[in-house]
Formats: C-alpha cells, sequence, structure tokens
C-alpha cells in the first residue's frame, strides 16, 4: 500500500474520465500506455476464446479498483480485454509519466509494484477460476 504522501504525488498525474455503458476499454493485445482507478460504476475483464464471437468474461472490476496492469510489465501489451458493463466514472493514469515518476523515486516504484503484483496474482486465479467453470470438464462451454 503506498504511503499517503507517494499517493497523493501519483494522484498528481491522474485525469478524471467517464467511459458510457458498452464501451471497450481496452483490446486484449493492444498496447497498454494508461491504467485506471475505478470510482463508480464496473468493468468486465475478458479474453478471446478461439470459436467465440464474443470475448470470454472472466473477472469484473469496481469501485476502488485497478483496472489494468499490463503497462507495468513489458511487452506492455494488454493481457485482457476490458468493457464498461455501466457507467464508469475513473482516474486514468498516463504510463509513461508512471514509469517516470517510478525511476525517480525508487521506493515509490517498488511499492507500487507490489501493490500490482497482488493485483495480478488476483486476476490471474479469478481468470483460472472462470475458464476452468466455463470450460473444464463438465462445463456447458465445451
Amino acid at each position: 500500500m503506498l504511503a499517503p504522501a507517494d499517493r497523493d504525488r501519483v494522484l498528481e498525474i491522474a485525469t478524471g474520465v467517464s467511459f458510457p455503458i458498452s464501451a471497450r476499454i481496452f483490446e486484449e493485445g493492444s498496447t497498454a500506455d494508461r491504467f485506471w482507478i475505478i470510482h463508480t460504476g464496473t468493468v468486465a475483464l475478458d479474453v478471446h476464446v478461439p470459436g467465440r464471437l464474443r470475448p470470454a468474461t472472466v473477472d469484473s472490476v469496481g469501485h476502488g479498483e485497478l483496472l489494468g496492469w499490463s503497462w507495468l510489465i513489458p511487452p506492455h501489451t494488454w493481457q485482457l480485454g476490458a468493457e464498461a458493463q455501466s457507467p464508469v466514472r475513473a482516474l486514468e493514469f498516463d504510463a509513461a509519466a508512471m514509469h517516470t515518476l517510478c525511476e525517480e523515486d525508487p521506493k515509490l516504484g517498488q511499492a507500487l509494484t507490489h501493490d500490482v503484483a497482488e493485483v495480478v496474482g488476483r486476476r490471474l486465479q479469478s481468470t483460472r477460476t472462470r475458464l476452468l467453470d466455463l470450460y473444464g470438464p463438465g462445463s456447458a462451454g465445451r
């Protein structure tokens, strides 16, 4: 968790944004050059599944949660897609500005990387569970 002073520094580079319902926020495989902290609304995270017309939803993100971690880890491409399930208001952060901030303050960078790693771990487990529900033995998605 970021210290209050670090959080204030990070918030200085934030911009308020909104997305209407059904807006595609990012696509799996495209360049990850920003991230968001959701203020209101819900965003579905999805993954392309060969042979399916629509991506499979594997998780959702809501109030107070991080949307997007791929900006931090090379090759900086989105590992999932994201779509607004309701009107969304969020704080948007530019990845280049955040990388600069982390390079200037390695302690902040380490704390941020730790926080993002926890999110990645939770999302990986959630995605695994959802895909097993959809495509595992005895599922209806096979």
